[in-house]
């Protein structure tokens, strides 16, 4: 018999996991290629066992001629939760592809605050041609949120909730919700009224009602000490309160202390989200719309940011300019002079996302802000001193020259305490006079800490080295 040999096994090649949940990319490839061949009902197959956060997604991924044929394609089977969904930008295109008729059924079979949601950013007219087409006691309610202030609770939350009066009792609770055809999709706690005013007096979690025997009085379960969020609130000022109270759902009040709606933890959980893009996002000037937009909207948007920038390059340049004698007599300034100003801008665009932040989450409590600089400006000369004494060596050995490399390192010591100081004092300040800090504080620390740089670095160099 022959000798076999063993072959070496292949051993399979690993793909990485495919996500438990989401959209997977082969049905976006699947749907782009039905809708480019106008297959319609494929595009209606293929999208219809989807969740309505995927089909989101989809809209989303998809280039702007493929997203118009297939919205037109599911526009009677398109689910009403998928509009809230989606980003602004994208909604704005799918809303104008559908008749007023039918984003006013949608409108009509969501709750109030999604409802609110899509609705708000569409000019008067358009919101109006969609409203009448909205059942009179839905388009109320609408009308009545869309009268708060933008991005207040008011506009956050949903108008529908339970509300008994404290004199019920469990058993008459548990019967008014069985035959109730107008209970919210989702909550989680029932909300306490007095009965003639409707000055909210309590609240009672499901948990407790289902606890307590049917006889008991709602007044005797009821909880008391609740936290009330008055419709004005901002909605980053609700989030914040959820975040510090651990809470599910919150009533909604309005000046007379009469409830008007709720918010749950899954709203604010957007909020939250919005928030930290748009500060984000606010660091480097640009929108949460760019990436959906044109390329003449992208660049009108960015264009007076880069015009700002541009004046404060050509305010370090003209400090440059005033040294220009000194650079021509010691070429290893313009080599080493970038070094300087790129060490502070780092150095204080770290301490300014810090500041931005605890600024956004309130962290800033009485004595916070004194400390917080101070700790800063120790940071700041600690790492100076460090680096200092790196560049300085380097500087040295490179060009020959211990002069110029005690120069550069005194020039880095006080640049980082100057980016330490400003990265932490400009958003403080700027929050104090009501600007906000996330779109003012980069282009303002940019500025001191690349003329502060060049200021430091070619002044000494003017005075030692010459």
């Amino acid at each position: 018999m022959a000798d076999t040999i063993d072959k070496p096994v292949r051993k399979k090649k690993k793909h990485a996991a495919e996500p438990l949940y989401g959209l997977k990319p082969a049905v976006v490839h699947a749907v782009v290629e039905a809708a480019r061949a106008g297959h319609a009902k494929q595009v209606r197959r293929l999208i219809h066992p989807l969740h309505f956060s995927d089909i989101a997604d989809l809209l989303e991924r998809l280039p702007s001629d493929i997203r118009v044929r297939v919205i037109d394609y599911s526009r009677r089977t398109l689910p009403p939760e998928v509009l809230p969904e989606l980003d602004d930008a994208v909604r704005d295109e799918v809303l104008d592809i559908l008749e007023p008729r039918q984003v006013a059924a949608a409108v009509s079979d969501l709750s109030t605050d999604d409802a609110v949601e899509i609705l708000e950013d569409l000019d008067h007219a358009t919101r109006q041609e969609i409203l009448t087409e909205v059942e009179p006691e839905d388009r109320r309610l609408i009308e009545d949120s869309l009268s708060y202030p933008d991005d207040s609770a008011g506009r956050l939350m949903q108008r529908e909730s339970v509300a008994v009066a404290q004199n019920w009792t469990v058993g008459e609770v548990i019967d008014h919700m069985r035959e109730s055809a107008e209970l919210p999709d989702d909550f989680y706690d029932i909300f306490v009224v007095d009965g003639r005013s409707r000055a909210l007096v309590g609240s009672l979690p499901l948990n407790t009602l289902l606890r307590t025997g049917r006889p008991v009085r709602i007044a005797a379960i009821m909880d008391r000490d609740i936290t009330i969020i008055p419709a004005t609130m901002d909605q980053e000022d609700v989030a914040i309160l959820f975040r510090d109270r651990d809470l599910v759902s919150a009533p909604v009040v309005d000046g007379d202390n009469r409830l008007v709606g709720m918010i749950t933890v899954d709203d604010v959980v957007d909020v939250i989200d919005e928030e930290a893009e748009e500060d984000l996002l606010k660091l480097s000037g640009v929108s949460e719309t760019d990436f959906y937009q044109d390329m003449l909207q992208t660049t009108r948007r960015r264009f007076s940011w880069l015009g700002i920038n541009l004046v404060t390059a050509i305010a370090a340049s003209v400090v440059i300019a005033i040294f220009a004698r000194t650079i021509e007599q010691v070429v290893a300034l313009a080599v080493l002079m970038p070094i300087v100003a790129s060490m502070g801008g780092i150095a204080g665009t770290q301490t300014l996302t810090v500041a931005v932040r605890a600024i956004a989450m309130r962290d800033f409590g009485p004595g916070k802000a004194s400390r917080f600089i101070l700790k800063e400006l120790s940071v700041g000369l600690a790492n100076g001193v460090l680096f200092a004494a790196i560049m300085g060596v380097i500087a040295g050995l490179w060009f020959a020259d211990p002069g110029l490399g005690a120069v550069i390192a005194v020039a880095m010591v006080l640049n980082l305490l100057v980016a330490g100081l400003s990265g932490a004092m400009v958003p403080f300040l700027l929050d104090r006079r009501g600007i906000d800090p996330a779109i003012a504080s980069p282009v303002i620390l940019t500025t001191v800490t690349d003329v502060i740089g060049f200021l430091t670095f070619l002044g000494l160099a003017t005075v030692f080295l010459l």
